[in-house]
């Protein structure tokens, strides 16, 4: 099987692709079974699903949710989780994303002040309401920082994404909506889904990094301060070498934790079904008993 649990399109996020378009390529390149874990969005579960039977392709509703997790010494950092098989029409779950919706395009234009103020110290010129159109355009989801980093970039003020958030974006960020773990957990599972700490190691995203870059010392604070409020692990992801992925196979072997994987494709460029995530991780969800909420090939 080719499996990718880790997908994001324009249609609830910040992808360069429609979930129309992302269906069409993993047609293409023959994936099994697919994952749309747009962030803090629900917006392309329901074409998702109708897509899937339609294009063949086995699917599991998915979604990336960002959260502020407190650790003990007064340190608060931001992780991602993803939230895999739940009902998309939970009440709850889709009421709190919305919610978050509102609370992220709020942030954007925060943000945007921001760098106006700054604009004017540079003598560059402010960003207008045409300018927001213009960021907004084509963009089916929230506005959120990459889209920001990218106008930058089109205006020529920064060279490349990097670039913007160390000059511009970490120095005039907004902090994001206040979800603690334990209500993420609770939304999920409620809505008969399971929680993944996505991608724990990776260097140069949200992630447990930003704590210790050692993997003993990450797993030490998943089993301190998470196992109660998980399901699983992100083993397998773009940006993991072999000794993450082994690290953290062994360790959620240890403690019985579903084991997930993707590309986490934003389709720049196209990394949809280059990660190999074995067939266990598609079996796992089976033996979950959560199928009912899930469409998949037999």
């Amino acid at each position: 099987m080719k499996i990718d649990l880790h997908i994001h399109t324009r249609t609830g996020s910040d992808g360069n692709l429609s979930v129309e378009e992302v269906f069409k390529e993993a047609s293409r390149r023959s994936l099994d079974l697919i994952s749309i874990t747009d962030h803090d969005s629900l917006n392309a579960q329901a074409s998702a699903v109708a897509l899937a039977k339609e294009h063949g392709i086995g699917y599991i509703p998915g979604v990336e949710l960002n959260v502020t997790f407190n650790y003990p010494g007064g340190k608060s950092i931001s992780l991602d989780f993803l939230g895999y098989g739940y009902d998309i029409r939970d009440e709850a779950l889709n009421n709190k994303l919305r919610l978050m919706r509102e609370h992220r395009e709020a942030r954007a234009r925060q943000i945007i002040e921001k760098l106006n103020a700054e604009f004017e110290k540079e003598n560059l010129p402010r960003f207008t309401g045409a300018d927001l159109e213009k960021m907004q355009a084509g963009l089916e989801g929230s506005l959120g920082r990459p889209r920001i980093a990218d106008y930058l970039i089109g205006r020529g003020i920064v060279r490349n994404r990097q670039e913007a958030f160390d000059k511009y974006l970490v120095r005039f960020d907004v902090p994001k909506y206040p979800l603690s773990l334990a209500e993420a957990s609770q939304l999920v599972r409620n809505a008969g889904g399971i929680i993944v700490l996505a991608h724990p190691n990776d260097p140069n995203g949200t992630s447990l990094v930003s704590l210790n870059s050692d993997l003993a010392e990450q797993t030490k604070v998943i089993e301190g301060y998470m196992l109660d409020y998980i399901d699983g692990i992100e083993c397998w992801h773009s940006r993991s070498d072999a000794a993450t992925t082994a690290h953290y196979l062994e360790f959620a072997r240890k403690h019985h934790l579903v084991m997930t994987g993707g590309s986490d494709c934003h389709q720049k460029p196209i990394l949809m079904g280059t990660v190999a995530v074995p067939d266990i991780v598609a079996g796992q969800f089976t033996m979950l008993g959560i199928f009912q909420n899930w469409t998949v090939n037999p």
